[in-house]
């Protein structure tokens, strides 16, 4: 069963644990299935491609793997430091995320 996760596509993140900590980049996607994410520049792999209309020459190619959720952080986006992140509800109603450093609301 999918839960909630404490990032979403287009936050910026620090990775807090493994071979690329300290890295900062932002989230391009997230399985919520297998709790991944991809982030930018991050956990880069070798790929090899055969030659097709995009890539004539074929080749090694760097692109992104995906990341577990828990060895990332959210920067928080007031202080630009990690932070953890809370949930609460907002004016209009609807569960909002905010940073738990600062207490800004995390659009």
């Amino acid at each position: 069963m999918a839960q909630k996760l404490h990032i979403k596509k287009g936050d910026t993140v620090r990775v807090i644990a493994g071979n690329d900590k300290g890295q900062t980049g932002k989230v391009l996607s997230v399985n919520v299935e297998d709790n991944r994410a991809v982030v930018e520049g991050v956990n880069l792999v070798s790929k090899a491609t055969k030659p097709n209309a995009k890539n004539t020459q074929g080749g090694i190619v760097k692109q992104e793997a995906a990341v577990h959720v828990s060895n990332l952080q959210l920067i928080d986006p007031k202080s630009g430091t990690p932070t953890r992140v809370g949930r609460k509800v907002g004016a209009d109603g609807k569960l909002v995320r905010y940073a738990k450093k600062s207490g800004e609301e995390i659009k």
